[in-house]
Parts: C-alpha cells; sequence; structure tokens
C-alpha cells in the first residue's frame, strides 16, 4: 500500500526530560495523534499542536504559537464560529496518577505536505505542548488553558 508518513516526539515536563511520547501518522484526510505522557496534574489538560520545533526553553515559550498553513490565523477554539486554527485539538486526561493515554485525530496539519493544511515538518518543525488546565475551546487566545506544562518536538520517524 501507500507509505504512511510517521513522526514521533517525546515529551519533556519542568521536571522530566522523558515523560512520555507522541506518535504521528497521516492518513488521507488528516493526523493521528497517540499521546502517552506522565508526570501531569490530575484533570483535563489542552494540547495543541505549535508552530516551532522548540522546547529547550523553561515554559517553553519557544515554541511559538499555534501551527497555521496561512500567515493569518482564524481565531482559536474548537467551537469558536470562526474557528478552529489549525493547532486546536480536543482536550487529554490525565488519571489520579497523572498518567494520560489519548488518541486523538486533527484534519488541520499534515506531515506530507498536504495542501490547506499546517506543515508540521518545515523548516522551522512543531510541537505539541500540554497545559496545565483544560481549553474550553472558546476563550481567546488559547481557550483559558493556562501554562505550558509539557511540550515534544515533532520529528520525521523512519
Amino acid at each position: 500500500g501507500a507509505q504512511i508518513a510517521r513522526a514521533a516526539g517525546e515529551f519533556r515536563t519542568a521536571t522530566s526530560e522523558n515523560a512520555g511520547t507522541a506518535e504521528l501518522s497521516e492518513g488521507p484526510k488528516g493526523v493521528v495523534i497517540r499521546a502517552s505522557v506522565d508526570g501531569l496534574a490530575p484533570g483535563w489538560h489542552g494540547i495543541h499542536f505549535h508552530a516551532v520545533g522548540d522546547c529547550s526553553d523553561e515554559g517553553f515559550q519557544k515554541s511559538g504559537g499555534h501551527a497555521h498553513h496561512e500567515s493569518e490565523k482564524p481565531p482559536h477554539g474548537l467551537l469558536t464560529p470562526q474557528g478552529p486554527d489549525d493547532g486546536d485539538l480536543p482536550n487529554i486526561h490525565a488519571d489520579d496518577n497523572g498518567r494520560a493515554r489519548a488518541e486523538l485525530y486533527s484534519p488541520f496539519v499534515t506531515l506530507s505536505g498536504a495542501e490547506g493544511r499546517a506543515m508540521l515538518l518545515d523548516g522551522d518543525g512543531a510541537a505539541i505542548v500540554i497545559h496545565e488546565g483544560p481549553d474550553d475551546h472558546v476563550s481567546q487566545p488559547i481557550g483559558g488553558a493556562g501554562a505550558r506544562v509539557a511540550c515534544a518536538v515533532i520529528r520525521k520517524a523512519d
């Protein structure tokens, strides 16, 4: 069959270099993300694609804003009338031990350069960022999700 584009990343947190993994696989209309993360606060967390593949600084600000395929971004939020932006994803949930295991899907991003979607494997890469609280999918600019608590640089997988 056709070659499936794949990518992967390792999550880091303020306390752990290796807090879990993200595996990405591209299908015909979008990307499946399997996330496995430890060390989160119990409860719901916003998770988004950010535009720059850099998780090296404290607070993960170098990952920039949300990934997008055009210079002008629509408003944030899966429930926003003019939204969502290409970086938006459903929330993930961490259990009482701080473990989150989730499979997410986004029709807004691409690993292979599909037209009209944010290219994750471009020159400056991309990151998956997890926030301290849930994304309400409406509030601007990030759904009230708060500080960035985990970050994974997305890299092409063999």
